[in-house]
């Protein structure tokens, strides 16, 4: 009876917290609207998210595309079909590994500090000064940051489709010497347009359960120095978690 009580008692948990980060959320998202606007943290956080997580966003889609690419020609050379290597790379990369690759590299950069600075403040005290000088500090520091990770995910994720679709034409036209005409044809007559917007809008979703998810952990931190690092770890390692689980539900409302 002891482990079956333990077990219920940390699906009661795990359910508590999925609720109570998700009213969190809500209450982030309902704060965006409401006066004092505070664009200076806004700007500070999109500079922070966008801007900062850029360059290795474009180095990992440069490098994914590559070896897409490579794979990619090396299966079809068997059925001598290497026409077919810009369209599959570009499908899968505005579909799935633009998104899916963008959000896990910003959960690795922007997660684990979002959670480490709100956790900080949390036991160093400073939230609750906040609320003594009468600052709602999810309107101050959970808005701006979910607000700004939804904005600027779908952009990181289109830079990350053009460097990774860049990759594959260098490998595949310029190093196996594939037609560069039919690259690039077989890419238009294949990729749509829905194909593109689904990817920027899983980003998008993408981007708000990383910031849910890292604030929650940060803003619940306990236990000193000791608690802020848990804090961020479950902030990776929810955030990664979450995004492969999210992505499947939307690839089959999508599709």
């Amino acid at each position: 009876m002891r482990y079956i009580e333990a077990i219920g008692q940390w699906t009661l948990n795990k359910v508590e917290g999925v609720g109570s980060a998700t009213i969190l959320m809500w209450q982030g998202l309902a704060q965006i609207f409401v006066r004092p606007f505070r664009w200076r943290i806004y700007l500070q956080q999109l500079e922070f998210i966008g801007v900062g997580s850029l360059l290795i966003v474009l180095l990992t889609g440069a490098f994914t595309g590559m070896v897409m690419s490579l794979q990619s020609a090396y299966a079809f050379r068997l059925f001598n079909a290497e026409g077919f290597v810009g369209s599959t790379v570009a499908l899968a990369l505005t579909r799935e590994l633009a998104p899916v690759l963008t959000g896990l590299m910003v959960t690795g950069r922007v997660g684990s500090s979002i959670a480490t600075e709100i956790g900080t403040m949390g036991v160093t005290e400073q939230i609750d000064a906040l609320r003594t000088m009468a600052v709602n500090p999810v309107q101050y520091l959970i808005s701006p940051r979910i607000f700004s990770a939804v904005l600027v995910m779908p952009i990181l994720c289109l830079f990350f489709s053009i460097v990774g679709v860049g990759g594959a034409w260098l490998v595949a036209v310029l190093g196996l010497g594939l037609d560069e005409g039919v690259f690039y044809s077989r890419i238009i007559s294949v990729v749509t347009t829905w194909d593109v917007l689904s990817g920027l809008i899983k980003a998008a979703v993408f981007g708000l359960t990383i910031a849910a998810i890292s604030c929650y952990t940060g803003y619940t931190a306990t236990g000193g120095a000791r608690g802020v690092g848990m804090a961020t770890t479950q902030a990776v390692v929810f955030s990664s978690v979450a995004i492969l689980v999210v992505d499947y539900f939307l690839t089959i409302l999508m599709f």
